[in-house]
């Protein structure tokens, strides 16, 4: 049987690789950097995605998406908030349309 890859099985590697040594974990690394560089990281890949997006690229978009997971779960790790209360948040919000959602937020 082949093994599924998941989000919640990156989020458990990211977690044992913050453990590691900074010189053998690129995670360990980010994480040293700290939070702002964390998420300028990841702002940097949201951004290469969107114009993956609008360029039409499919390929470069499928990569950059990939970092962006990759490095939203890596500053969720940062903040110590579990990829599940994410997707718990995510399971409150489509009890209801989008729009109402959004209006109970104020926006």
């Amino acid at each position: 049987m082949t093994d599924v890859f998941s989000l919640d099985a990156l989020a458990i590697l990211i977690a044992r690789r913050a453990g590691a040594e900074a010189d053998q974990s690129y995670t360990r690394s980010l994480l040293d950097s700290g939070t702002a560089r964390i998420a300028k990281k990841f702002g940097e890949e949201a951004f290469e995605a969107a114009i993956a997006a609008v360029e039409r690229d499919r390929a470069g978009l499928k990569m950059e998406a990939a970092d962006v997971l990759y490095h939203l779960l890596v500053l969720l790790q940062d903040g110590g908030v579990p990829l599940q209360d994410v997707v718990d948040e995510l399971a409150r919000r489509t009890q209801q349309s989008g729009h109402q959602e959004k209006a109970s937020r104020g926006g």
